[in-house]
């Protein structure tokens, strides 16, 4: 027998607001030039194909993303929506942190927003979704989100995101072994 087919997720190229390290969650923020190059190139350093679905964020970087990518059909799925800052949105961490010292996302989430538990449900149905269908799929979305489903993917609390960084424009594979009986991540954060 072997082992049900992988998920690739790929985090959105650069934007304004990702290489100032602001808090982009709502926002619809475009790529900037150097991540629509990005978002080109993934075209060739993606696993090989082909894939059955290919998932999109509703946001327009993701979108986008895909689309550069080769996945200008890539169906919007607003569970893959990334984490709701509430007040904290456009934010960079250090001015979070000025106010509120020793603020921690994954630890105490947003006021008027979504804290870990609220991602860690979405994770858990997209994750269900994606055993239930059984094919090939890519994911475009955003960095915390796809922390989020990674830890939640390997059966971690969705707070062991906070250990998995994702840069712009990086790939990650999410596979099982052993039949599919153990979640695993195959390999996270792949840069060009």
């Amino acid at each position: 027998m072997t082992e049900p087919p992988a998920i690739v997720l790929v985090r959105h190229g650069a934007t304004e607001w990702s290489a100032s390290g602001r808090h982009t969650g709502r926002s619809d923020i475009p790529l900037s030039p150097e991540g629509e190059t990005a978002a080109r190139a993934l075209g060739d350093r993606l696993p090989p194909g082909p894939y059955a679905r290919a998932w999109t964020s509703p946001t327009r970087r993701a979108r986008d993303t895909a689309r550069l990518a080769g996945f200008a059909d890539a169906a919007i799925v607003t569970d893959l929506g990334e984490w709701d800052y509430g007040d904290y949105e456009g934010l960079t961490t250090a001015e979070i942190q000025a106010e509120h010292p020793g603020w921690n996302l994954f630890a105490d989430g947003c006021p008027n927003g979504e804290d870990a538990a609220a991602v860690g449900a979405r994770a858990v149905r997209i994750i269900a979704a994606l055993r239930a269908q059984a094919v090939p799929t890519i994911i475009f979305s955003s960095a915390h989100f796809l922390r989020v489903l990674g830890a939640s993917w390997a059966g971690w609390p969705p707070e062991a995101g906070n250990n998995l960084g994702m840069d712009p424009a990086g790939i990650s594979i999410l596979a099982t072994e052993h039949h599919g009986a153990d979640p695993i991540l195959r390999r996270w954060n792949m840069l060009p």
